[in-house]
């Protein structure tokens, strides 16, 4: 098969469809299938709970379904690894990362900053691993003999700031490294190409792109990949197969959406910078986030994705959210809508609040995933909504 990614993301997962004599793909809601041979069922069974990618049987739908499995091999494709291991869930993949890693080591090097929710799962040491935050030029003098995992997320949520992933592994000699790779997609960067071990996206973002998708996936070698469906298995953190048929639907139009999205945002982007209402924009395509140069080393474009900081600080944040009318204020990215939430109230609430200060999160900080629509429907909509924060605070704006 070619190796060019929009025919890529159009055919990966179907490579059984002419067999099947099916066009769409196949939805299998099953729970569980008939064992006619017992000898066979026992040896599927016992090769799903080892975390083999499929078996005679499926047994069971919390060990293996066949419309999941084709999502997983399409994601794989787009990742250029050799597996892709799909959850319920973006954290539900993240957590069961964390847990496949306890056998290796206690500790984890986490570079902030990234997801509110799975910064607080590191801290809050529920998965029974200290994690230690730093910064990516420190990794290799705090690597210790019992470190598991090192895990930073490029472009950062929600700051955007950019982490080198070749730097990163270096540092990490040994122990594998962990991208979460949502913001960019595999449309833009492609981290196991740059030595990753495992390539988290919460899907339920641009890879599901309509926001009517919950799920997450990792993307690895096959050999770091059964202990994932392992820990799947024994957890039920199995993605429903409904969902999967909603994300493999989705893939086709991933580069059309992304590419449109980007165009978008970097016109905003530009806007934003120029408003007098706003005091500092963060979007790699702007030069203004955190070594902004690796947009041209590691990834193919700046992104959807930009947070930009009022002038006038949480009640002019609070003020846009209530006014903008086309853009939807809601938490969540990546959909074919454009949508405006507030980190510090919000995705990064259950982060402390210095922790929160020192990575940029700021009363004032809203961060802007940029939709499909018209870009100059989307401006005016934010045109008039800063306008009217502006009003509200006493300050008009021309």
């Amino acid at each position: 098969m070619t190796d060019r990614f929009e025919t890529i993301a159009v055919h990966a997962g179907r490579d059984d469809f002419r067999q099947l004599r099916v066009h769409a793909p196949p939805l299998d809601l099953s729970t569980t299938y008939p064992v006619d041979d017992l000898d066979n069922g026992t040896a599927s069974f016992d090769a799903l709970v080892a975390g083999q990618a499929s078996a005679d049987n499926p047994i069971y739908a919390r060990l293996h379904n066949p419309t999941v499995a084709r999502t997983e091999a399409a994601l794989a494709r787009l990742e250029g690894t050799e597996a892709c291991v799909a959850y319920g869930s973006g954290m539900a993949a993240l957590t069961a990362v964390l847990m496949a890693r306890r056998q290796h080591g206690s500790h984890v090097l986490v570079v902030r900053p990234l997801y509110g929710t799975s910064d607080h799962l590191l801290a809050s040491g529920l998965c029974g691993l200290e994690a230690e935050f730093l910064d990516a030029g420190q990794i290799a003098e705090r690597r210790r003999a019992d470190t598991a995992l090192v895990i930073i997320e490029t472009p950062a949520n929600p700051t955007l700031g950019l982490v080198d992933i070749q730097a990163v592994v270096a540092a990490a000699g040994e122990v594998p490294v962990l991208v979460d790779s949502t913001f960019a997609t595999p449309v833009l960067q492609n981290p196991a190409q740059l030595g990753a071990a495992y390539v988290l996206h919460s899907a339920t973002k641009f890879l599901g792109g309509h926001g009517d998708v919950i799920a997450g996936v990792v993307c690895c070698a096959e050999s770091l990949a059964q202990p994932l469906r392992t820990v799947r298995a024994a957890t039920g953190a199995l993605l429903h197969p409904l969902a999967a048929y909603l994300l493999h639907r989705g893939l086709p139009t991933l580069a059309l959406r992304v590419e449109r999205a980007q165009v978008n945002a970097q016109l905003l982007a530009q806007r934003l910078a120029d408003h007098p209402a706003v005091s500092r924009v963060f979007y790699p395509g702007l030069g203004t986030v955190r070594n902004a140069d690796l947009v041209s080393v590691q990834m193919r474009g700046p992104g959807a994705l930009i947070a930009f900081e009022l002038v006038d600080g949480y009640q002019a944040a609070a003020s846009v959210m209530r006014a903008v009318r086309l853009m939807t204020p809601a938490v969540s990215l990546g959909s074919v809508d454009t949508l405006i939430q507030h980190p510090a109230g919000l995705t990064h609430r259950v982060v402390a609040a210095a922790d929160q200060l020192a990575n940029g999160i700021t009363p004032g900080l809203l961060r802007l995933s940029v939709g499909i629509e018209h870009a100059e429907d989307l401006w005016q909509d934010l045109a008039q909504a800063l306008a009217a924060a502006n009003e509200a605070g006493g300050r008009r704006v021309a």
